[in-house]
C-alpha cells in the first residue's frame, strides 16, 4: 500500500570512476536515466552545504592525485609492518666486500585489498651482499612468473606488477609469499592475502509505506549488501541533505535508523539509506522509505473506512512510558574485542519522554584520554584497547518515569604482539650469541623457528646452535654458519613473522667518524662526541682526554652503546682533545676529535617598553655578552619583519634609535644576537602617543529651562586613552570672550547632561585630555539662551563683626553673574539684637558686600540675615547668622596674683580671673610680663629685656620656663580681649635658687715639661650660684688612640691654674674640666696636650759608621691635637738605612719617601705596613739622601709629613792589598783556629765535670754596682722598651750623668748613649757583649738590663 508514489527507479548504483576515459563519474544502472556528474547532481538536488561537499570530496579528485594518494596510503601500511633490524653501517668503505645475508626492507601488508581497476602491485624489497634473488609462492605452491605474461617482476627487486587490464582480478586472488636469498641465507615475507574489493548491488526490493502511531518507537532498517571492505552508511533525503539526528532519532552502528518515539514531524517519503564503498568509491542507495506518523483521530478515520468503521487503535493517544532497550536486548550481553583495536559499545532505548543514556564501568573508571561518546551518548568508544579495559560496562537509560540498566561484559583478546622481536646478529668466529623471539597474546601464541625458510627441525644439525622455546643460543659459532632465521608467533587471532640473520664475520675495528673533527658547544649545553665504529667482534670503545692515560669514567661523562661520549652539561674545563679507541680481538683503531666549549650569548640589558610622543626620538638598548671567539651578528626586527628602509632608523652596535617618531613606527622591536652556535633575543614595544584630536560635531538636545544635553564625537586618541573631557562655556551676556570650566566627564563618555543657570547666553566647547596633554578646543556649539528668574541662592560668608565699640559691620560674599539669575540684583540686609529686639530691621542696598550699623551697645550679640533680590523676585528665606558689636578694652586687672618657684629655672604664677562684665569683649586670655632684674652673684649683675607669655582662654595659672638660676625676677599679669589688654596687676618679685654652673670660660695648657703640664682656666660666664670648686679628670692616650686609666682631682674655687706633676714624658693626655656649685657639676670642657721629649740630646760631632742622626721637632707650649709625626731618627750603614718615627694620626697609609740630594728626579715611595720603623735598602755608598715620612688618606692625598731628614751613606774604604793573599795572614789565622779548638775541648771537658763558667762566678761574687739592674722606685734605670713591641733592649746601660729616662719613651737610641760611640745591629740594639757571657744567656736576653759599656765589650772581643 503506497501513501506516496515514488519517482525513483527500484535500484540505483553510483560509483566513482577513476580512469581517464569517457565513462561518466556518476552512472545509473537504468539506461533511461541520463548520466550526471557529482557536481551536477548536487546542483540539481540543491546540495550546497559543506556536508555534501565533504561526502563527495573523495569523488572529485583527478586521477593522478588519486594514484599518489593510494600509493602513499599503501606505503604507510607497508612501513608499519617492516621489521626493525640491527644494520651494518652504510659507509661505502665498510660495505665494500662485506658479506651480508638478505634483509627484507619493504613488503606489502598481510591483508591487501586491491582495486579491480588498477594493476596489482605486490611489494617485496630486500638488501644483502651479494644482492639477493627473489621467488614467490601462491597458495603454498611455486608461482612461476615466467609462464604468465601479465606478471612482471621489477629488476633488482622482488616486487610483482600484475596487469589485469582485460582480465578478471578474481583470477589473481590468493595467498602470496616472497623469498629473498643469497649464498648467506634466505629471508621470507609475510603471507600476503590478495582480495579484490567488492561493492555488490543492493537486492531488489519494494518498500511498503510505514504507518506508525505518534509516540510509538520506530526502526527503519538499512541492511546494505556486504562489501569488501564494509561500506559506510548514512541517511539522506531526495535533495542529498543529511537527515537531522538527535537523542530521539539516531543511526545505529549497523546502519539502521532508530526512533525512540515517533512525532508527526517525522512524516516524510524520502528516508533513503546510502552505502559508500571506500575502495571503489562507489555509492549505492536503498529505495526510499515512506513514513507517516498518525495521531489517533487520523488513524481511526483511515482504518474505519478500510475495516467497516471498526476502531483500529482505540480512542486515546499513546501515553508516557518507561524506557526499554532496543539495542541490545536483555539484561546483559557480551562483547569481544582484540587488543589495540577500537571498542564500540552501543545502547539505544525507546520511551516517552525520550530516555537519556549514560555509561559507567563497574570495576573502575573509564580510561581517561581514550574514551569518547558518540551518537548522542548512545555509543561508547574506547581506542587502543588494552587488557585493562576488559570488564563489565553498565549502560543506563533514564527518563522521568524510571531507569533501566544493561550490563555489557567486554572480553579483550589479543593477536600476537612483540615483546622482543629477534634482531640481526653479527658474530665473530668462536663467539657466542642469542636470538630471542618473545611475543605475547591471548591466547598465548605458539613460537615456531625456521632457518632460511625451512622449519628448523628439518635443517641439518648444528652443534653450535641450541633451540630453547623462544630462544636460539649460539655457542662457539663457526665460519660458514651465516643464515637467516624466521620466528613465527601465532594464535587463533593472527600471527607475527620476523626475519633475523646471523652473520659470522671477522673484521678489525674501523672508526667511521671523521678524524680531527671539531665540536663546538655552548656552556651548560650537552656535548655529543661521536665515535661511530664497526668491527667483528663488536669493538669496545674507550675515551681519553688530552694527554691523560686514564680512561674517562663517571661524571660528567655518559657513554652510549654506539660509542658516543656525552657530556650532559659542558663546562669550559671540558674543552680539549678527546681520543676514542675502538678495540676488538683483531686489532684497534683510534680517532681524535676536539671539543670547544663556548660562552653563551646573553642579552644583559634588554630593550624596554617605550611610550614616546610623536616627533620625539625612541632609543632601545640591547647590550649583549658573547664568547669572544664567536662572531656575533646583531639584527633588529620590527613586528617580526625587517626594519623600514628609512634614515630615521639608526642602528648602532648595541642600540637602535628612531628619530622623529611617527605613528607608523609603533610596534614590537626585537633585537636578535646570532652566533654560529646560539642566539638570544629580546623584544620591547614602542607606543607612539600624542595629545588627542579635538572632539567634533557638538550637538545640543533635550533642551530645558535649566538644563541641556550636550553630545559630541571623540577625536583620535593617538594610542593614549582619553582620561576625561573638559566642558567649557562662554557667557556672551556677562563675560563675552571668556571661557569657563563647567564640568568634566570620564573619557569613556561622549555625552553630558549640563545644569544651567537662568539669564545666561551659553556657548559650549569640549576639550579631550589624555596622558600626553590636552587637545585643542572643539568648535563652539550654537548659542543657547536661558530665561531670567528670581535668585536661587543667597549670599554666603555672612558675618557680623564690630570694628568700633558702638557699631556692627554686616558683610557677605556677593553672588556671581551666573547666580544673579536676572537683572537688577540687590541685597536686603536684615538685623536685630539677640534676645532683646523682637522686630527685625532691614535695609535694601545695591550690589555691595557690606553694611555698617551704628550706635550699638558694646559687644552684644546680633542676629543678621542677607537676602538676594532681582527684578524677577527674591531668593529663598536666608539663614540667620550670629554676630557681635564692637569690643572695648578690659576694665579690671587680675587679682590674688602669687608665684611659686619650682626650681632654679621654672616658676608658676597663679591669679584670680577678672569678672566677665569687665572684659567688655571676647576673652582671649591672660598675659604674664616678666623680666630679670639682676643676678644674685656679685660678679654678674645682669639685666634682661622684658618677656611676655600668653595663656589663651580663661586660664588661672601659667608656668614661666627657662629662668636663670640664682636671679631676681619681676612680673605682672594682664587680661586681654579682641580689642587689647587691660590694666596690669601690681608688680611682684621672686628669686630663683642656685643651679649647676655653665662651662668654664676656657682651658689652656702651658709650660709642658718632661713630667708635668700647667693648666689655666677661666670661671664660667654663667655661674648660676656660688662656685664650690672645680673637678679635673685626665687620662693618657697611646699611639692607637686607646684611652688609659682615668685620674680625678678636686680643685678649689678661687684657683685659675694648676700644675700637674709626675706625668709620663712624650705622652698625649686628655683633660676633662668642669665647675660645680652646691647644686652639682656643670658641663665639661675638654682639651688635649703632650708632654715633651727628654732634652739631654747632643748630636755627635764626627759620626762614624754606623751613623745615627735624630731630627727633633720644636717644642710647643700646647701639643697640637690631631694627626702628627714626631721624633724622626735614622741609623745608616754601608748600603741601607733604618728610619724610626712617632705617629698617632688616624690615616694608616704611611709611606717612606726619599731622593738623592740635589736630584731633580721624583721622590721614591715605599709603603710601611703598620710599623714605626723601616729599612731602606739598596742605597749607594758615599751618597746623601733626603728622607721624609708622609701619611696619606684614602684618595692618596698627603695629609701629614715630617720635615726632610738628610742622611749620608758612608763610602766603602778601598783596599790596596788583598790581605787574604798574604802568607803571614794565612799562618796567623791557622794558629788562631788551632788555639780556639783546644780551648773548646778544655771547656767541654770542664763542663762535663759540672764546673761553673769562670766569668759567671766572678760576676756572682763581685757584683759591679754600675752594671746592676736599677729599679724605678729607687730612681735607677730598669728595662728600656721601644714604642712598637715593648721588648727589652739588649745592651742598654745607665748613662754616666745619672739622667733617668721614662720606661715608655720611644726616643732615638742615641739619646741614651754616652757619646754615640755604641754599635748597633740591624734592629737597633747594641751588639757589644761583655766577655765571659754565656752564649745561652746572650741569645735569650736574660730579661734583664745587665750589659757593660760598648767600650768594655770591644775590649773583651779583642
Amino acid at each position: 500500500m503506497h501513501l506516496h508514489g515514488s519517482s525513483y527507479p527500484e535500484q540505483r548504483l553510483l560509483y566513482y570512476h577513476t580512469r581517464a576515459d569517457s565513462r561518466p563519474l556518476l552512472q545509473y544502472s537504468e539506461l533511461h536515466s541520463p548520466p550526471l556528474s557529482v557536481s551536477q547532481l548536487a546542483d540539481r538536488r540543491g546540495c550546497t552545504g559543506d556536508w555534501t561537499r565533504q561526502l563527495f570530496s573523495g569523488m572529485s579528485t583527478m586521477e593522478n592525485k588519486r594514484k599518489s594518494t593510494l600509493r602513499g596510503a599503501l606505503l604507510a601500511l607497508v612501513l608499519g609492518h617492516i621489521t626493525a633490524a640491527l644494520e651494518v653501517p652504510l659507509d661505502p668503505k665498510v660495505l665494500e666486500g662485506l658479506p651480508q645475508p638478505p634483509t627484507l626492507t619493504h613488503q606489502s601488508p598481510k591483508d591487501y585489498i586491491i582495486d579491480p581497476r588498477e594493476n596489482i602491485v605486490i611489494h617485496c624489497e630486500a638488501k644483502g651482499k651479494p644482492h639477493p634473488s627473489f621467488s614467490w609462492t601462491r597458495n603454498g605452491t611455486h608461482f612461476d612468473i615466467d609462464k604468465d605474461s601479465k606478471v612482471i617482476m621489477k629488476p633488482t627487486s622482488g616486487t610483482l606488477v600484475i596487469d589485469i587490464s582485460g582480465e578478471k582480478a578474481e583470477a589473481y586472488e590468493g595467498v602470496y609469499q616472497c623469498t629473498a636469498r643469497n649464498e648467506h641465507g634466505t629471508a621470507v615475507s609475510n603471507n600476503i592475502v590478495i582480495r579484490q574489493s567488492r561493492s555488490p548491488l543492493w537486492s531488489k526490493e519494494r518498500n511498503e509505506p510505514v504507518l506508525v502511531q505518534e509516540g510509538v518507537p520506530l526502526i527503519l532498517q538499512c541492511r546494505p549488501p556486504a562489501g569488501l571492505p564494509p561500506p559506510i552508511i548514512f541517511w539522506m533525503d531526495n535533495n542529498f541533505q543529511k537527515l537531522p539526528q538527535n537523542a530521539r532519532v539516531s543511526q545505529a552502528l549497523n546502519g539502521d535508523l532508530y526512533f525512540s518515539n515517533a512525532l508527526s514531524s517525522d512524516s516524510r517519503s524520502d528516508y533513503i539509506c546510502y552505502a559508500r564503498f571506500p575502495h571503489t568509491q562507489t555509492i549505492q542507495q536503498k529505495q526510499p522509505i515512506s513514513v507517516k506518523v498518525l495521531n489517533m483521530d487520523a488513524i481511526n478515520e483511515t482504518m474505519a473506512a478500510l475495516l467497516n468503521d471498526t476502531d483500529f487503535f482505540g480512542e486515546g493517544p499513546v501515553g508516557d512510558r518507561k524506557p526499554t532497550f532496543q539495542v541490545p536486548t536483555g539484561a546483559s550481553s557480551t562483547k569481544t574485542v582484540l587488543r589495540g583495536q577500537v571498542l564500540e559499545l552501543e545502547c539505544i532505548a525507546e520511551g516517552l519522554p525520550t530516555p537519556e543514556i549514560s555509561w559507567q564501568k563497574e570495576s573502575g573508571d573509564l580510561p581517561s584520554g581514550r574514551t569518547s561518546f558518540h551518537s548522542f551518548q548512545k555509543v561508547l568508544r574506547i581506542v587502543g584497547v588494552t587488557e585493562a579495559d576488559s570488564g563489565d560496562y553498565r549502560c543506563t537509560a533514564r527518563n522521568r518515569l524510571a531507569s533501566i540498566h544493561h550490563i555489557i561484559t567486554v572480553i579483550v583478546k589479543a593477536s600476537p604482539y612483540w615483546i622482543s622481536a629477534p634482531r640481526n646478529l653479527i658474530l665473530a668466529p668462536k663467539e657466542n650469541g642469542v636470538l630471542i623471539c618473545r611475543a605475547s597474546g591471548k591466547p598465548k601464541p605458539v613460537i615456531t623457528w625456521f632457518m632460511n625458510g625451512i622449519p628448523i627441525e628439518n635443517t641439518p644439525k648444528d652443534p653450535s646452535r641450541k633451540v630453547e622455546d623462544d630462544t636460539i643460543i649460539f655457542s662457539d659459532i663457526q665460519t660458514g654458519s651465516s643464515a637467516v632465521y624466521q620466528c613465527n608467533a601465532s594464535n587463533e587471532h593472527g600471527y607475527l613473522l620476523a626475519n633475523a640473520f646471523v652473520n659470522v664475520l671477522a673484521e678489525p675495528p674501523r672508526v667511521l667518524t671523521q678524524p680531527n673533527k671539531v665540536y663546538q658547544v655552548i656552556r651548560n649545553n650537552p656535548a655529543l662526541l661521536d665515535c661511530a665504529s664497526f668491527g667483528s667482534p663488536t669493538p669496545n670503545i674507550t675515551w681519553f682526554k688530552d694527554s691523560q692515560t686514564s680512561v674517562l669514567d663517571g661524571d660528567p661523562y655518559v657513554f652510549h652503546k654506539n660509542g658516543t661520549l656525552e657530556i650532559h652539561v659542558a663546562q669550559t674545563l671540558n674543552s680539549g682533545k678527546y681520543t676514542c679507541v675502538a678495540m676488538n680481538s683483531l686489532g684497534n683503531k683510534e680517532n681524535h676529535v676536539f671539543l670547544e666549549v663556548k660562552e653563551p650569548t646573553r642579552i644583559l640589558k634588554q630593550p624596554e617598553y617605550k611610550v614616546v610622543q610623536r616627533s620625539q626620538h625612541a632609543h632601545f638598548e640591547c647590550k649583549v655578552k658573547h664568547d669572544p671567539s664567536l662572531t656575533p651578528t646583531m639584527i633588529w626586527l620590527k613586528d617580526d619583519g625587517e626594519l623600514p628602509d628609512d634614515e630615521r632608523f639608526v642602528v648602532d652596535s648595541e642600540s637602535l634609535t628612531i628619530n622623529d617618531v611617527t605613528e607608523n613606527d609603533a610596534g614590537t622591536y626585537t633585537c636578535i644576537m646570532n652566533t654560529t652556535l646560539d642566539q638570544d633575543s629580546a623584544s620591547a614595544m614602542l607606543t607612539v602617543v600624542e595629545q588627542p584630536d579635538p572632539p567634533t560635531d557638538l550637538d545640543l538636545t533635550d533642551q530645558g529651562a535649566r538644563s541641556v544635553q550636550l553630545t559630541w564625537i571623540s577625536g583620535d586618541e593617538h594610542n593614549s586613552p582619553i582620561q576625561k573631557f573638559v566642558i567649557q562655556y562662554e557667557d556672551a551676556l556677562h563675560w563675552p570672550g571668556v571661557w569657563h570650566n563647567l564640568t568634566e566627564v570620564p573619557g569613556t563618555k561622549t555625552t553630558a547632561h549640563l545644569k544651567l543657570s537662568p539669564y545666561v547666553h551659553y556657548a559650549f566647547r569640549v576639550l579631550a585630555v589624555n596622558w600626553v596633554g590636552t587637545s585643542q578646543p572643539s568648535y563652539p556649539s550654537r548659542q543657547y539662551k536661558t530665561d531670567p528668574a528670581a535668585p536661587d541662592d543667597n549670599p554666603t560668608a555672612v558675618q557680623g563683626v564690630g570694628t568700633e565699640h558702638d557699631n556692627l559691620v554686616i558683610s557677605w560674599k556677593p553672588l556671581s553673574g551666573l547666580q544673579s539669575n536676572g537683572p537688577g540684583l540687590q541685597y536686603k540686609v536684615i538685623w536685630r539684637q539677640k534676645d532683646v529686639d523682637k522686630d527685625w530691621m532691614s535695609l535694601m542696598v545695591a550690589n555691595v558686600s557690606k553694611f555698617v550699623v551704628s550706635g550699638t551697645p558694646t559687644f552684644v550679640p546680633y542676629e543678621v540675615k542677607v537676602q538676594a533680590v532681582n527684578d524677577y523676585g527674591s531668593a529663598p528665606e536666608p539663614q540667620v547668622h550670629i554676630g557681635h558689636s564692637g569690643e572695648d578694652l578690659p576694665l579690671a586687672a587680675p587679682d590674688s596674683v602669687q608665684v611659686l618657684v619650682q626650681n632654679s629655672s621654672l616658676a608658676e604664677v597663679h591669679w584670680e580671673p577678672v569678672p566677665p562684665s569687665t572684659v567688655r569683649g571676647r576673652l582671649k586670655g591672660y598675659k604674664v610680663y616678666y623680666w630679670k632684674e639682676k643676678s644674685l652673684h656679685k660678679h654678674n649683675p645682669h639685666h634682661e629685656e622684658q618677656q611676655v607669655l600668653t595663656f589663651t582662654g580663661n586660664k588661672t595659672h601659667g608656668k614661666l620656663p627657662r629662668l636663670h638660676p640664682y636671679s631676681l625676677y619681676t612680673f605682672n599679669v594682664r587680661v586681654f580681649n579682641g580689642k587689647g589688654e587691660g590694666p596690669s596687676s601690681p608688680n611682684q618679685r621672686f628669686e630663683t635658687p642656685e643651679g649647676v654652673p655653665g662651662r668654664p670660660a676656657f682651658l689652656r695648657i702651658t709650660n709642658p715639661n718632661l713630667d708635668s703640664l700647667t693648666l689655666e682656666w677661666g670661671p664660667p660666664s654663667e655661674r648660676n650660684g656660688r662656685l664650690t670648686g672645680y673637678t679635673l679628670k685626665y687620662q693618657p692616650i697611646n699611639n692607637t688612640n686607646e684611652l688609659g686609666p682615668l685620674e680625678e682631682l678636686a680643685l678649689p674655687a678661687n684657683e685659675t691654674s694648676f700644675t700637674l706633676l709626675n706625668l709620663r714624658y712624650s705622652t698625649r693626655y686628655k683633660f676633662y674640666f668642669n665647675a660645680k656649685t652646691i647644686r652639682g657639676s656643670g658641663p665639661m670642657i675638654t682639651e688635649e696636650a703632650v708632654t715633651i721629649m727628654d732634652e739631654g740630646y747632643a748630636a755627635p760631632p764626627h759620626p762614624i759608621s754606623p751613623i745615627t742622626v735624630s731630627l727633633r721637632p720644636p717644642f710647643y707650649k700646647v701639643r697640637p691635637v690631631g694627626p702628627a709625626f714626631g721624633n724622626v731618627s735614622s741609623t745608616v750603614r754601608e748600603n741601607d738605612a733604618v728610619i724610626s718615627w712617632e705617629y698617632w694620626g688616624p690615616d694608616k697609609n704611611v709611606y717612606i719617601e726619599y731622593i738623592v740630594e740635589n736630584s731633580k728626579e721624583e721622590w721614591k715611595k715605599e709603603f710601611v705596613n703598620g710599623s714605626q720603623t723601616y729599612q731602606i735598602k739598596g742605597l749607594k755608598p758615599g751618597t746623601s739622601y733626603k728622607v721624609r715620612v708622609v701619611a696619606k688618606d684614602q684618595s692618596d692625598e698627603t695629609v701629614h709629613r715630617t720635615e726632610e731628614l738628610l742622611i749620608t751613606v758612608p763610602a766603602t774604604t778601598s783596599r790596596q792589598v788583598d790581605i787574604a793573599t798574604q802568607g803571614w795572614f794565612i799562618g796567623l789565622m791557622c794558629a788562631i783556629a788551632l788555639l780556639i779548638l783546644v780551648l773548646l775541648i778544655v771547656c767541654f771537658i770542664k763542663r762535663n765535670k759540672g764546673g761553673k763558667y769562670p766569668v759567671k762566678e766572678k760576676e756572682d761574687a763581685h757584683a759591679d754596682p754600675e752594671i746592676q739592674p736599677m729599679k724605678e722606685d729607687d730612681g735607677t734605670f730598669g728595662e728600656y722598651s721601644d714604642t712598637e713591641d715593648h721588648k727589652p733592649l739588649k745592651g742598654s746601660r745607665t748613662p754616666s750623668n745619672g739622667t733617668i729616662k721614662k720606661a715608655d719613651s720611644d726616643d732615638s737610641l742615641v739619646d741614651y748613649g754616652e757619646g754615640g760611640d755604641g754599635q748597633f745591629n740591624e734592629d737597633g740594639s747594641f751588639i757589644g757583649q761583655y766577655s765571659g757571657k754565656k752564649e745561652k744567656d746572650t741569645a735569650e736576653g736574660n730579661e734583664s738590663s745587665e750589659a757593660p759599656s760598648p767600650v768594655n765589650a770591644m775590649n773583651s772581643f779583642v
